[in-house]
C-alpha cells in the first residue's frame, strides 16, 4: 500500500509550513538577546531630548521647558543660581584626570563669564535662559521655530553671528 509511505512525507511538509499557517496575532519567537530587535532603544541624546512630542523635532516650547528642566538638575543646592562649580559638575574631564585640564578649565571659565552677565559670579535662571535662547536661534537657520540635529550641526560648523 503506498499510502502508509505518503504519511511521514505528509507529516513532514505540514512541521515545516505550520508557520505559513499561523494566525496573525500568534506571537513570534522570542528574540535572542543579542539581536538588534532584543536591544532597548536608546533615548535620544543631543537636541533631541527636549523633542517630547516625538515628531522629529524641537520647538521652542520645548527647548524652553527642556532648558529649565536642566537648570534645575544644575542647581544643586537648589538656591535658583549656578556656581561655576555647579555648571560643570557633570562636565567629564578630558582623558583619564579627575580634574579638567588649563585648556578645560579656561574654556569653562570664559563660557561660565559669558553666562554671568552682572558678574555677581553666579548665573540666574534668566541669564541661563538667555544663553539657551541665543543657542536656539543660532541652530534655527531656516527660522522656522523648530530645530532638530542636522540643522544643529550644520550651524555649529558656522562661526556664531
Amino acid at each position: 500500500m503506498p499510502v502508509p509511505k505518503l504519511l511521514p512525507l505528509a507529516t513532514a511538509l505540514f512541521v515545516l509550513a505550520a508557520p505559513a499557517f499561523a494566525a496573525p496575532g500568534d506571537q513570534a519567537p522570542p528574540q535572542s538577546p543579542t539581536s538588534p530587535a532584543a536591544m532597548p532603544a536608546r533615548a535620544p541624546a543631543g537636541v533631541m531630548r527636549y523633542d517630547t512630542n516625538k515628531d522629529g523635532a524641537v520647538d521652542r516650547v520645548e527647548w524652553k521647558a527642556g532648558q529649565e528642566a536642566r537648570f534645575k538638575r544644575l542647581d544643586a543646592n537648589g538656591d535658583g543660581k549656578l556656581s561655576q562649580d555647579e555648571l560643570f559638575a557633570r562636565t567629564p574631564a578630558a582623558g583619564n584626570s579627575v580634574l579638567p585640564g588649563d585648556r578645560q578649565a579656561g574654556r569653562q571659565s570664559a563660557f561660565f563669564q559669558r553666562l554671568d552677565a552682572d558678574k555677581d559670579g553666579q548665573v540666574t535662571l534668566i541669564e541661563f535662559m538667555a544663553q539657551a535662547d541665543r543657542n536656539f536661534a543660532r541652530c534655527d537657520l531656516d527660522k522656522n521655530g523648530r530645530i532638530d540635529t542636522a540643522e544643529c550641526r550644520q550651524a555649529l560648523q558656522r562661526k556664531p553671528g
